[in-house]
């Protein structure tokens, strides 16, 4: 498998001394677990939503982005996802990134340091050159959307 270097940074390393590097869980797995760098444990209620940070920033090279998605274990078992989802940290931003999660679920939810809360992707990205037209070319579907073709 292909990786690309992407240099990682810890904003302040003594407050993050007992976090863990974001780290792919499985040999092929496709995004790095990211855990969350909270001074103290939050309870996020059923519809709250949370800016959580992580402590770190990342120089993504040109061409790349990340992307920020939920960890399908707190999707489906409590009803916690990236409120934005996927979330995309672009080439040139170079802050600290911070996971905006909600809970969709019934129940509160407690998140405590060092909680792995999300995951992060790289990804290509390729940039349109829009080309203004009087028209667009006819297709089968033509405006058809939103569930057009039924269950």
């Amino acid at each position: 498998m292909q990786q690309i270097p992407v240099q990682f940074c810890w904003f302040d390393p003594k407050k993050c001394h007992d976090l863990s590097l974001p780290v792919y869980e499985t040999e092929q797995a496709a995004g790095l677990d990211i855990a969350a760098a909270l001074e103290k444990s939050i309870i996020l209620n059923p519809g709250d939503i949370s800016l959580i940070p992580t402590g770190f920033g990342v120089a993504i090279p040109d061409g790349y982005e990340i992307q920020i998605r939920p960890r399908s274990g707190l999707a489906v078992k409590h009803g916690i996802t990236v409120i934005n989802s996927p979330g995309t940290i672009d080439a040139d931003y170079r802050g600290e990134v911070k996971i905006g999660l909600i809970n969709l679920g019934q129940e509160p939810f407690s998140i405590k340091r060092g909680d792995r809360i999300a995951q992060m992707i790289l990804a290509p990205v390729c940039q349109a050159r829009l080309e203004p037209v009087a028209g667009l070319d006819a297709t089968q579907r033509g405006s058809g959307g939103f569930g057009h073709t039924g269950i």
